[in-house]
């Protein structure tokens, strides 16, 4: 845990906020902290601050925090992800948040299992918690926005071109002859980016088709077949590298 992310409610009108549960046990018994030990704090979607100890007892810590003026800019990555198995979900959500996706819509294509959207791992209770977790390993505000969609042709008819209006599209599938440095520095002149990775089987032509209709770039990352997790992590983390540039 790299920053304590507080929700704005919990810090009263003099920036006292009392930590309880496993935020407050990893102060005392990880960080080892006491009166006057300074920490970095955030509030959710909110600035980034500093916080001191002020006090500590059995069960709580209080924190004394300032915050800087304005949160930080918003990640100007979205993801576009067909649904993975659950398992591999499950690894995924926290580094995602850490890696920094505004928003990430989770796609039914015609290689996913339907009964992977019956999963509990799509449960916001379930994966908010993730989310979490990955936004304080990376000192992070901006909690990903998640869109559940087990449908493709209504979202791509109906939602796509509203949820991402002005973005550069990017699509990631084995058939790509190109690569995504091509994309570049157009893609990164943009204001925002969307990455759009398939299943472990690839999109199907059918699907091809219909994204390329709503401008899509296609490339591809060479001839091995990558996981769901794998591919998307390394894709994310090129995609930054060329965005710094």
């Amino acid at each position: 845990m790299n920053l304590i992310l507080l929700q704005p409610d919990e810090v009263d009108s003099a920036g006292l906020c009392c930590l309880n549960g496993s935020r407050a046990k990893h102060v005392r018994e990880v960080l080892r902290a006491e009166p006057g030990k300074p920490l970095r704090v955030g509030l959710l979607n909110g600035p980034l601050g500093a916080g001191v100890v002020d006090r500590i007892a059995t069960e709580q810590v209080v924190l004394r925090c300032a915050f800087e003026t304005a949160p930080p800019p918003r990640p100007r990555v979205d993801l576009l992800l067909a649904m993975p198995r659950p398992k591999v979900m499950k690894r995924l959500w926290a580094q995602l948040a850490a890696f920094g996706v505004g928003r990430m819509v989770l796609l039914r294509a015609d290689k996913v299992e339907r009964y992977y959207f019956d999963s509990h791992v799509i449960d916001p209770d379930f994966y908010t918690k993730l989310l979490l977790e990955g936004l304080q390993q990376a000192r992070c505000t901006h909690l990903p926005e998640v869109l559940i969609r087990p449908r493709f042709k209504p979202f791509v008819e109906d939602e796509l071109d509203a949820l991402f209006p002005n973005h550069f599209k990017l699509l990631a599938d084995p058939s790509g002859t190109k690569r995504m440095s091509d994309f570049f520095p157009d893609a990164a002149s943009s204001q925002r980016i969307l990455l759009a990775i398939g299943p472990e089987g690839g999109w199907t032509p059918y699907e091809l088709e219909q994204l390329a209709a709503h401008d899509f770039n296609l490339f591809g990352i060479g001839e091995r077949i990558l996981r769901s997790d794998t591919a998307t992590i390394g894709l994310l983390s090129v995609l930054a590298d060329r965005m710094a540039e």
